[in-house]
């Protein structure tokens, strides 16, 4: 099953690639996935009738319970082979239907493998969590399918609408299935279903669940979602919103139904929507011209339907509810890309225009019918034995049995219902039928252009296979009885297929076909056109709803983000004091009995400067004298570090503090010396007061964290584990290259992706980028790098740049910085290489490393900064983070676990014993990456800001010349 889901994966990600090389002819490449699909379940069928239930399980996330863990019983087995078949066939379908130079090939063909993908693994998926995983793929992807038309004002629109709605009830279904989860002590959905959770929690989990499931699967009053994703090109709607997505609503009302059908809200709910959204979706459907939007609306009708049986919650209903979903599945698919071709070679699917097509395409017309027939539940069709097995189900209650609502007007009820809607079914049949492929003289012949086999053979395969299954519907029981035996054995016995004799159930298809006959006739006269003037519609209280919170959030915005630097902190802060310190001052917070508040005088000493520091801050009216206060309290930071015993955190912090004061001045060029801020004394008292308390609240929260631990340390053990696993001293070091690898991968990924949006905010072109190129292919163009040694006097310069003007010249910092800056690589290389078993690493390497290319910055600008780093940094973080990376891989490769790290004792000449360790390469990947960082922000906020600099220089001194004034 695993590998199932890896192929749909890697093959959804080589599309784009192989499009590119295949054109069109990838969809047979694509379509292997689920034709592999499909093999493996057919493989699995003999399991499948003796009730056996393959599984497979990989621990995924054990800390929080989620494992990959998958199962094939009858419920899953028939979703397999619905999602797979159905999913070769279309993708095959693609192959005439969409051209070489079609827009977006290859993201459509990605986008529709790897919702196959998907949806394959919701099917199977035994734990509740990773359903709800597979569940939001399947929406995210469908979006990207619905909108794959991104010129289209209608496709972003309704791709948007299905997001929007499917999402919500997707959030709405997670809420319940982790409160089922958390109820019942598991999330293994086998492990609900056999002993389900009671109570109101469980009850109102139940009701959520549904929500996520009723929207899903597109019933009242989520409906209006459907049609509108008709947007999306026919292939989708044939397997998405046919055979697939929608499918998954109905699915997981049937997964749960033999743990939960018993509770009064899910019946009840159930029932109640699916009979009106089976009534509604065929009205609807009967009122429209367009031959898309006909099945659209009869495939909500359709869904309705299929809910009211899987969710009734016996045997019977269960069964008939198994091959209600197989028929649909075929008949609506072959049908949706019936009208995919004639939409295709004609150019029209308005049925009041199409005319005599029919004749000219006859294999078409061919699986229409019978895919019609299979829907309006005519005989031999699997449609009509489905149709049959649920009238037997309902009509166990009136023959003197119980039936599987214990209630005879309840069962009369549910009868009428479904003989309505049936009837509708009939009649929006004939509609669609008629409107697409009748004849009347009395309009021109709809003219049909040639078009590849596959549009016209794939549809008429999937009608044969619904006659196929009707005629194999008894060998099919055998295969579903195992999910409807999870109920009581009911009497009399309700089978799926063969004949069953004249019977009650015969006569309400009889009878639903007359009154269906009936309404087409009305219909086709025009006596269900009329529409009212007004009506209520789900979809304009949508609209309204959403209209509402787009003005609520515009007004909420400008109400709280106004731009403003002050107001937005205060907002914040005022958040932290109201609940973090309300819970505090009225909650059951528990204090420590006793504080001790220094270990040495020397801390107290710096606390003071600190405490100083912060106040005369508060007090400067000059950025810069407030940058440096700052730098006080954090250098003040790292001396506290270092009194408590953490040299490795107080080198860090003293770094961090240092580049920051960098960084800063390199910004404040651009501002002016003064803060422009002249607020009245009573805003500088709120504030004064707001800081306190945010204050007093942190220390609140420090105080009270420490008196309500529940687990061990996370530091237990780490010194043994440093010298044992990671083969360090540097408890430090050793977490983040060794122990908690991973996270620092993650946060590599994290810095790369800041670094790259700090330089895209600051500057979208940058000279400093033409430079460096310049520099690598060996420029000598005076306006980036002058190479000669010797100045013009013949003498050796201290720095390797062009020399600055006089007035922006230091001699004393140039030769400072000749001096320290080869000093102080050194030092990094150092920290780097003994980072292990000393305080520093990677990450304090590269820091140093960064102040040192800093240095050489402010001694010569950015023509020295070039001279000295002629290289781009997104090559260096690159290569860090694909050093990195490729060690974790490289374990692996060698039989250990992903990012395990090995020590050796080497002996070597004049050295005596090294000690080795192979997650070195983890920290040069580390120690390159920040490199690349400080360099991208000294080229952004240095380089390319002297360069600006410069110009409005220039431009200040160029003469101003008169406007309008000729030679």
């Amino acid at each position: 099953m695993i590998a199932l889901l890896a192929l749909h994966g890697v093959l959804a990600c080589a599309a784009p690639w192989l499009t590119a090389r295949l054109g069109p002819r990838v969809f047979w490449v694509l379509a292997t996935a689920p034709v592999a699909t499909v093999g493996w379940a057919l493989l699995q069928s003999n399991a499948i009738r003796e009730g056996r239930a393959p599984t497979e399980q990989w621990d995924w996330v054990p800390s929080l319970g989620m494992e990959l863990s998958f199962r094939i019983d009858t419920l899953s087995w028939l979703l397999t082979l619905i999602s797979g078949g159905v999913g070769a066939l279309v993708l095959i379908y693609c192959r005439h239907y969409f051209g070489p130079d079609s827009t977006g090939l290859g993201r459509f063909a990605g986008y529709l493998t790897g919702f196959a993908g998907s949806m394959l693994g919701l099917i199977l998926t035994d734990d509740a969590l990773v359903l709800y995983l597979f569940w939001e793929l399947t929406t995210v992807l469908s979006f990207l399918l619905i909108g794959h038309r991104t010129t289209s004002r209608t496709s972003r629109a309704a791709a948007m609408q299905a997001l929007v709605v499917t999402t919500a009830g997707g959030l709405t279904m997670l809420i319940g299935l982790i409160l089922l989860g958390e109820s019942a002590g598991t999330y293994s959905i086998s492990a609900l279903v056999a002993q389900p959770p009671t109570g109101t929690t469980a009850q109102v989990a139940i009701a959520l669940v549904l929500i996520g499931a009723v929207s899903k699967s597109a019933l009242v009053p989520f409906h209006f979602w459907l049609p509108g994703a008709m947007a999306a090109p026919t292939p989708v709607s044939a397997y998405l919103h046919a055979a697939a997505m929608v499918k998954a609503g109905i699915y997981l009302v049937a997964r749960l139904a033999p743990g939960f059908a018993d509770d009064s809200i899910w019946r009840t709910a159930l029932l109640a929507l699916g009979g009106w959204t089976m009534i509604h979706g065929a009205i609807r459907a009967l009122r429209q011209t367009d031959l898309k939007l006909v099945l659209a609306y009869g495939t909500v009708s359709q869904l309705g339907f299929m809910t009211m049986l899987v969710g009734t919650g016996s045997q019977a209903a269960a069964l008939a509810g198994l091959a209600l979903v197989l028929s649909h599945a075929l008949f609506k698919s072959a049908l949706f890309l019936t009208v995919g071709t004639i939409d295709h070679l004609t150019g029209s699917r308005d049925l009041r225009t199409l005319n005599g097509i029919g004749a000219q395409m006859p294999w078409l017309r061919a699986g229409a019918v019978l895919a019609g027939m299979s829907m309006a539940g005519l005989p031999l069709l699997l449609g009509f034995f489905a149709k049959e097995a649920v009238f037997g189900s309902y009509l166990q209650g009136l023959e003197g049995s119980t039936g599987p609502l214990g209630s005879v007007p309840a069962e009369i009820a549910v009868l009428a219902v479904i003989l309505i809607g049936s009837a509708l079914t009939f009649a929006y049949t004939g509609w669609f039928l008629v409107g697409a492929f009748g004849h009347s003289a009395d309009r021109p012949i709809t003219p049909v252009e040639p078009g590849g086999q596959l549009l016209h053979s794939v549809p008429f395969a999937l009608g044969v296979a619904g006659l196929i299954g009707g005629v194999a519907a008894t060998w099919l029981e055998p295969y579903f009885l195992p999910y409807a035996k999870q109920w009581p054995q009911l009497e009399p016995t309700v089978y799926v297929g063969g004949w069953h004799g004249f019977n009650l159930a015969l006569l309400l298809s009889v009878t639903s076909w007359a009154l269906g006959y009936a309404i087409y006739a009305r219909r086709r006269v025009g006596a269900v056109e009329v529409h009212p003037r007004w009506r209520p519609s789900a979809e304009a209280l949508y609209r309204y709803a959403m209209g509402q919170i787009d003005r609520a959030s515009v007004e909420l915005t400008g109400a709280v983000q106004r731009g403003s630097l002050p107001v937005t902190l205060g907002l914040i802060l005022t958040i932290l004091v109201v609940f973090p310190g309300g819970i505090l001052v009225f909650g059951d917070a528990t204090w420590p009995t006793e504080l001790r508040f220094m270990d040495s005088p020397a801390q107290a000493a710096v606390a003071v400067v600190m405490i100083v520091a912060s106040l005369a801050a508060t007090r400067a009216r000059r950025r810069m004298r407030a940058v440096l206060l700052l730098g006080v309290v954090g250098q003040g930071t790292a001396l506290l570090f270092l009194f408590h015993g953490a040299p490795d955190l107080a080198l860090t912090q003293v770094l961090v503090e240092t580049v920051s004061i960098v960084v800063f001045i390199l910004v404040l060029r651009r501002f002016t010396g003064r803060f422009p801020d002249s607020a009245p004394l009573r805003i500088r008292r709120w504030r004064a007061l707001l800081g306190v308390l945010a204050g007093v609240t942190m220390s609140g929260l420090a105080l009270t964290a420490a008196t309500v631990r529940t687990e061990e340390p996370a530091a237990t053990g780490l010194w043994e584990s440093a010298k044992e696993f990671g083969g360090g001293k540097n408890i430090v070091n050793v977490i983040l290259v060794d122990t908690r690898a991973w996270d620092t991968m993650g946060e590599l990924s994290v810095v790369l992706v800041a670094a790259t949006g700090v330089a895209s905010l600051v500057f979208l072109k940058s000279d400093a980028v033409d430079a460096t190129r310049a520099l690598i292919r060996g420029s000598r163009e005076k306006r980036y790098v002058a190479t000669a040694p010797l100045t013009r006097e013949g003498g050796r310069r201290w720095l390797s740049a062009r020399e600055l003007p006089a007035a922006g010249r230091s001699t004393l910092f140039e030769v400072v910085t000749r001096l320290i800056f080869h000093v102080i690589i050194l030092w990094s290389l150092y920290l780097l290489f003994s980072g292990h078993n000393n305080p520093g690493g990677g990450f304090a390497a590269g820091l140093v490393a960064g102040l040192a290319l800093a240095v050489r910055y402010l001694a010569g600008s950015r023509r020295e900064l070039l001279a000295a780093a002629p290289v781009m940094p997104g090559l260096l973080m690159g290569a860090g983070l694909f050093l990195s990376a490729g060690f974790g891989f490289v374990s692996m490769l060698f039989g250990g676990a992903p990012l395990q790290s090995w020590s050796f004792d080497l002996s070597a000449p004049l050295l005596g014993e090294i000690h080795i360790v192979s997650s070195l390469v983890f920290d040069i990947g580390v120690y390159l990456v920040v490199i690349g960082l400080m360099l991208d922000l000294l080229r952004a906020l240095g380089a390319r800001l002297d360069a600006v600099i410069e110009e409005d220089e220039a431009e200040r001194d160029r003469p101003a010349t008169s406007a309008g004034v000729g030679p």
